[in-house]
């Protein structure tokens, strides 16, 4: 049996095990060294939050049964994609793929933020007022299919190994989930860190109310495509310990931390625009 294979044999087991994990490591991490105090309770927040991703599981295993590494073996069996095109080298082409796919990832993420009508979907994923490990995970429905199809279609214009997939889909989970988790790591460490992942710290500033800073530091996996275009900043204004989590007109924790309230965001209020990646103040200086 070769390795695409054995991995395509397995693909759900390995990244349940990852899954459950980072996840089980995170957690012990966040009791063990919190960045900050939680505004709701944890147990609301991890049963409502890991509610959604059994829901997405479930849905995604409906909809595309074969998921992403099954579209990356029809690719290659097909002979599709460009790394299938030019023959690329195994050793070569899943490097490649892997930083190729996050980069396709850092795009979406700045497109779910630039245009309205998905900004709506993504705005699950932010109205959570804290941010924890399972904010990694908390993504609505119709943002994962969506995600699901720009996999695909990555797929098909790349033609990634199945052992690329595979790999891009394990790290993509572990670092969401990592890059969430509410830990305090040394500032001389965290500096170091996001030099080659995306950190909390990093990430967290992400998740601020504040407009301009929530259109910063898209990358998920890889730290480098914020620095490259622009989008990165160091620090939020107020500090991590004091600077506010979530959207600024939802803040009712019934409407944001519960299942219904979560599912139903999407459609709440009229379309309008959303100011991305504005910079009307200076970057703040390191903490």
């Amino acid at each position: 049996m070769s390795i695409s294979e054995f991995v395509m044999a397995n693909e759900p087991a390995i990244r349940m095990g990852f899954f459950l994990g980072i996840l089980g490591v995170m957690a012990v991490w966040e009791i063990a060294t919190p960045r900050r105090a939680l505004t709701i309770s944890k147990t609301v927040r991890w049963v409502n939050n890991l509610g959604i991703v059994f829901l997405n599981s479930f849905l995604l295993r409906l909809i595309f049964p074969a998921a992403a590494v099954g579209m990356a073996t029809f690719a290659a069996g097909q002979g599709w994609g460009i790394l299938n095109y030019f023959d690329v080298p195994f050793w070569l082409a899943v490097p490649v793929s892997v930083v190729a796919m996050d980069f396709v990832i850092y795009l979406q993420h700045v497109m779910v933020h630039a245009v309205p009508a998905l900004w709506r979907l993504h705005r699950m994923h932010h109205a959570d007022l804290d941010f924890d490990v399972t904010t990694g995970a908390r993504f609505h429905p119709l943002e994962i299919i969506l995600s699901m199809l720009i996999k695909f279609a990555t797929i098909v214009v790349l033609g990634p190994p199945v052992l690329a997939v595979v790999i891009f889909e394990v790290i993509l989970n572990a670092t969401a989930m990592f890059n969430h988790g509410n830990v305090r790591i040394p500032r001389e460490i965290d500096r170091v860190l996001r030099l080659i992942v995306v950190t909390p710290d990093m990430h967290r500033v992400h998740h601020s109310v504040e407009d301009d800073e929530a259109n910063s530091n898209f990358g998920f996996s890889l730290p480098w495509w914020d620095r490259l275009f622009g989008t990165y900043r160091d620090q939020p204004r107020a500090g991590h310990e004091a600077m506010s989590i979530g959207i600024h007109k939802f803040r009712e924790p019934r409407q944001v931390a519960w299942l219904p309230g979560m599912l139903a965001l999407p459609f709440i209020g009229k379309i309008t625009g959303y100011a991305i990646n504005r910079r009307e103040w200076s970057q703040p200086s390191e903490e």
